[in-house]
């Protein structure tokens, strides 16, 4: 009994020990984070984060971020924190803080936010993440699981291409937030940006817009969107109503500033950076590493740092690309056998051959894949420019004689491109337009040649994927590169 209640009381004075006093609630709750943990987590994260997900060469739109952000955390809760914004340069519709005060928006979202007041609200939100320590309470629950470094832990093991597709096919492990974390950012930000002077409306505005976001549309690229980070937009529009009504009953002059932040964003990329290289219909094709390759028609294509991985639809068929880290072999042979051992994988049947030209090793294996259990994986490694390309179909042993004849067909669309065709791939951009007489939605997403989907161009103009656009109106488009 003595010993059980030593236990008990050493228990207790750990756990008192880790309560710390939440900056906005002034409440104490649990929390095995101290501020400067926070604090090393951001340093340490940060030039992760800039490797793994680059940061958008536009030095004005960072400048303009940057100062957008540093206005509102100089009057939040935790002001003294090392505060940091950036561009991070993926396609995908999203914004995150990790603790300590590091902000990080998606390229990917500007084209979808109307006005300065909505960029405002997005980064006030992701400031209230932080001063609420929301992402410091996320650690603390999860400190015993997978993640980590919280909010962005990078987890793509050269050694084992199939590892995990669903983590792979992401790239980047974020957090989650609960529903009344999400409610208290949304009023944090609020009332952050009406203290400057944006509009608080804004807030609703924004949730309502990226509530309207068909993930389905290509709207999510490598990394999870908003709709899985931050849930339940739009029904979290109507109980910030209150929030604003009563902000702006307070009095003042409230401002938008579209027309700067239409300024700001006037040529910003529009999906997928060449640099990253592109999708284009079926197609990837990468003009810095100057290849191309043709995935099954109709599957979808993930395209991150790491990796791209194709899905065909309603199965569990997938077909992923990248480079082999470090390969090991005296020949392509040696080096595809080392790779896909060192990987779990065994080797069925596999043969040395020639793809347009390059020197590769084409070979079915058989392992297993979590989620996914025994699979076998017809799997090509390609040798090109001193580099060795993995480029293999996978799914069940059941599925696998039914897929293997489109893996095979794609394996062997690899090819070079061109200094000519490397040259003429160009970015998708945002532009704008006036609405004449006849127009529509479809309409305009045609002209752009497949770089947006109708649906998409209505929801990036605050309007629903049914409306049909105002004539005379100046709306954003996106113009094929």
């Amino acid at each position: 009994m003595a010993l059980r209640a030593a236990i008990w009381a050493s228990l207790l004075l750990t756990i008192a020990a880790a309560c710390a006093t939440n900056p906005v609630t002034g409440r104490r709750e649990l929390s095995f984070m101290s501020e400067a943990q926070e604090i090393a987590i951001a340093n340490e994260s940060e030039p992760q984060i800039k490797a793994e997900m680059g940061v958008y060469n536009d030095p004005e739109l960072q400048r303009y971020v940057s100062e957008i952000g540093w206005r509102m955390a100089k009057i939040s809760e935790r002001a003294h924190l090392p505060w940091r914004f950036t561009v991070v340069d993926v396609p995908v519709v999203n914004a995150f803080a990790v603790p300590g005060g590091a902000i990080y928006v998606t390229r990917g979202i500007m084209p979808f936010l109307d006005d300065e007041a909505e960029l405002a609200g997005v980064l006030g939100h992701e400031i209230g993440h932080v001063t609420a320590r929301h992402s410091a309470q996320q650690y603390t629950r999860q400190i015993s699981g997978l993640v980590g470094l919280t909010a962005l832990s990078i987890f793509v093991p050269a050694a084992r291409p199939f590892g995990d597709l669903s983590t792979q096919a992401l790239g980047v492990l974020f957090l989650k937030y609960g529903r009344d974390d999400e409610l208290q950012s949304d009023e944090l930000g609020a009332r952050y940006e009406s203290r400057l002077g944006w509009d608080p409306a804004a807030v609703p505005a924004f949730l309502s817009t990226l509530g309207r976001l068909d993930e389905a549309a290509g709207d999510r690229r490598g990394i999870p969107g908003w709709l899985s980070t931050h849930p339940e937009p739009l029904s979290r529009v109507d109980e910030i109503q209150p929030v604003v009504r009563q902000l702006k009953a307070a009095g003042g002059d409230f401002s938008t500033n579209r027309d700067a932040f239409l300024q700001r964003i006037d040529g910003i990329v529009f999906g997928d950076n060449p640099e990253q290289g592109v999708v284009r219909g079926d197609a990837f094709l990468h003009p810095v590493l100057r290849f191309r390759i043709e995935f099954p028609s109709g599957w979808e294509i993930q395209n991150s740092p790491q990796q791209v991985l194709a899905m065909a639809p309603g199965a569990d068929v997938f077909m992923l690309l990248q480079l082999v880290e470090q390969p090991r072999g005296r020949n392509i042979e040696e080096i595809a056998m080392n790779a896909m051992s060192r990987s779990g994988f065994r080797a069925v049947q596999g043969s040395r051959t020639t793809i347009n030209g390059l020197d590769a090793f084409v070979g079915v294996y058989q392992g297993q894949v979590e989620g996914l259990g025994v699979v076998a994986t017809r799997a090509a490694h390609i040798a090109y420019d001193n580099k060795v390309f993995l480029v293999a179909g996978l799914t069940s042993s059941r599925l696998f004689e039914q897929a293997d004849s489109a893996f095979a067909t794609s394996i062997r669309s690899f090819r070079t491109l061109s200094a000519a065709e490397a040259e003429g791939i160009r970015p998708d951009r945002v532009d704008f337009y006036v609405v004449r007489e006849g127009d529509t939605w479809a309409s305009m997403a045609e002209r752009a040649g497949g770089a947006i989907k109708p649906a998409t161009l209505a929801v990036m103009n605050n309007a629903a994927p049914a409306s049909q656009p105002r004539v005379g109106s100046r709306i954003k488009i996106v113009v094929r590169g």
